[in-house]
Parts: C-alpha cells; structure tokens; sequence
C-alpha cells in the first residue's frame, strides 16, 4: 500500500526527492531484500500516482499511473520498501544533474559541485545515505555520471536486462534500468533480483581504452592510476587498445543522430499539445533533435551494427574495457549554460560507447581528486552485468 509522508528535514536538505511528500511502499513480509529501503527515479511509475518526469507541465498533463514499474515491483516483492521518488532532470535530458523547476540535488561528496544526471536524485540519495540503494535509469550516461560525480556505484545493464516496462523511456534504443549503492556488496544483493539469472565468468584479459584516457584531463588520469593498477593486477592480463578507430568524437556524433531523433519524437506530441515551461538548454536540444539530416541519420543507424559486432569481437565474451567514466570533475554549481552544454558533450565521448553498443558498464568510485570522486568504468560483453558486479566485489577486497 502506498501512503505519501513529509520529508524527514536531513533528506530534504539534499533535495533528492521530488517535493509534495515522500512516496512510501511497503515491501513483502519476506524476501532476500527485507528490512531494506530505496529510492526510484521519478520517471518509475508507480500505481495510484503521477509520474512527474522532472517537469510540472508533464506531471500537470498526465493521469496517475494505472499499475507499478515492474523493476520496482520486484523490489517490493522481495521485502524492500520504496522509500521516495527522486529528482530528475527536466524530462531526463541532462547529464549534469540541473533541474530549473526543483533545484538540482546536492551532492554529498562536493556539494559546491552537481551531482550528475539525469538520476541525480538517486545518486544523491545513495551518497549521502539516506537509502542503501536506488534506482535510475541511463540513455547518454544518466546512471554512470552521477556514479562518478557522487562516489558510488552505479550500473548501466546490458540495453533490456532490468524490465523498463512502467519507465518513462524517452530513447527507446538506449534506455536501460539501471541501480546505485555505495559498495559492491550492495550492488550484488541487489543484482540478484533485478539481473536474469547468469554464470559468474571469468575475466582473462583487460583492455585499457587509450583513446578514451587521452580524453580525460591531467585531475582524472591522475586519480584513476591506482584503480587501474588494481584491476590489471586482479586480472593479471592488460593491453591497451583504441575503441573507436574513427575517434570517440565520430562514436559522440554517432550517438546524437540516433539518441537525439529518438527522444524528439517521445517529447513532440506532448509540446506540440502542452506548450510546456522548459529550460533553454532542453528546449534546444529537442528543436536541435527536429532539425537533424535525415542522411546523417540513416548513416548512423547502418554504423551502428557494424561498431557492435566490433566490440563484440574484441571482448570475445572474455575480457573487459577499463575506462575513465566521465573525462571531467564534477562541474561547479554555477557554471554558464554554454561551459553546460561543453561539459555535457565531452562526457558523452565517453559515455556513448555502451550506448551505442548496448552493453553493460559499471562505474566504480576508485578515484579521488583533492577530495573529489572520480569513477573508473569497467564495459563487459553482452550479458555479463553479474560477472562485472563480482568483479567489482573482488576488486574492493583485493
């Protein structure tokens, strides 16, 4: 049964969760999830209430939801208790955790600094541990960025391995469920619900993506060679490769003339209907998304094929890509909408691998800057989220 209670004062002082009341429901009696609390994305539905979608227009314009998401629902019948639903950014397109209407989450590891998006609200929620886990959801990089930013652990599964169904899935090629907790052995108990059954396989070989560590500034190199050293010599195997030969800038553009049209056709019949209050930058980024050439298009979806079939091949059901998740420091708060939308774009040169690819990626928070986290990623072969999650476990005790 779901209730609305107010928020407690610590957690509203984060601004993690949407404003009007925290969302509470209870989980089953019984399960391997009891006595656990989490937050969801406010893109999950949940029966009985609207799904706000970070925005008061889409929230005002749209009914209650007639049935739960089902990755939601999966927690609860395993004994855990929704406690929240969290901020997104405006109609999830963002990477940096801004939301005009509502305030952008604070992040507890650097709170002069965003927490990262569109999932902001969980991974703040996660940080600064006011639930043990959270759901989110990642297109451009929504669940690995705020991982990165936030210090926690954050996975982007293999594109469909968490049911998106009762998600507000704005790129349906891209959208994947995905989930934070601050260390690994979270990250497991909750995989086991939510993953499809799967072996544990073993690693034999890591692939350092060089081009996308000449991406990253001097901070994040710097804070990355420790992890990197762990996780070659857990693997005891390492070369360094290049992902992309026609460079991560060619793969970002790539990513755009696919993810973009998508996302502007889930949002046209609403803004054409509503007329809706939206940021500059969202409202840019839709207008942009209409006026994209249709040849460019078609090329980028011909590509796309051919870029997975090569990481395939290269991972060989057998190794792994290490990679800095985002190639910059968290951004300060009061940055211009054009260092925004700089920021923006020099995160999805790396984040538009798994993208594209459809394959799963954890961010690991293995990194530290002067005090600020830095995530190094971990891109495995298709269906290998719960080898990637044990490889995490082993990587924290090694």
């Amino acid at each position: 049964m779901s209730r609305l209670l107010p928020d407690p004062r610590p957690a509203a002082g984060l601004g993690a969760f949407v404003p009007g009341g925290r969302l509470v429901v209870s989980g089953a009696s019984d399960g391997p999830l009891k006595g656990l609390t989490f937050a969801a994305k406010d893109l999950f539905d949940v029966e009985g209430h609207v799904t706000g979608c970070g925005s008061p227009d889409w929230a005002a314009s749209h009914e209650p939801a007639s049935k739960t998401a089902e990755a939601i629902r999966l927690l609860l019948d395993a004994g855990a208790t929704l406690a929240g639903k969290t901020v997104t950014d405006e109609i999830s397109l963002g990477l940096l955790g801004r939301n005009r209407h509502v305030g952008a989450p604070v992040n507890p590891r650097a709170p002069e600094r965003y927490a990262g998006g569109s999932s902001s609200g969980s991974a703040s929620a996660v940080a600064g541990g006011i639930v043990p886990f959270a759901l989110g959801s990642d297109s451009g990089g929504s669940m690995r960025v705020p991982a990165s930013f936030c210090g926690i652990y954050g996975l982007r599964p293999t594109h469909g391995a968490i049911p998106t169904a009762g998600l507000m899935v704005q790129s349906p090629s891209f959208d994947s469920a995905g989930f934070f907790a601050p260390e690994a052995e979270m990250m497991a108990r909750v995989g086991d619900v939510l993953l499809p059954l799967a072996p544990i396989d073993v690693v034999d070989e890591v692939l350092i993506a060089e081009d996308a560590f000449a991406l990253a500034s001097d901070e994040i190199r710097d804070a990355l060679r420790p992890g990197l050293a762990q996780v070659k010599r857990l693997v005891g195997s390492a070369r360094s490769v290049t992902i992309a030969e026609e460079g991560l800038s060619t793969w970002n553009a790539l990513h755009v003339h696919l993810q973009h049209p998508e996302f502007a056709r889930t949002f046209a019949a609403w803004v054409d209907e509503v007329d809706p209050r939206l940021s500059f930058d969202v409202a840019k980024t839709i207008a942009n998304a209409g006026r994209l050439p249709e040849a460019a298009c078609r090329e980028a979806k011909s590509m796309r094929p051919v870029l997975r079939e090569r990481i395939d091949t290269l991972l060989d059901r057998r190794r792994i890509i290490c990679l800095p998740t985002t190639p910059i420091l968290p951004p300060m708060r009061n940055i211009s909408l054009a260092e925004t939308g700089a920021a923006c774009d020099a995160i999805v040169d790396l984040t538009c691998i798994a993208g594209l690819t459809g394959l799963p990626q954890i961010s690991l928070p293995l990194g530290d800057a002067g005090g600020l986290p830095v995530g190094l990623s971990l891109i495995g072969w298709r269906g290998s989220d719960r080898t990637l999650i044990d490889f995490a476990g082993r990587l924290a005790f090694a």
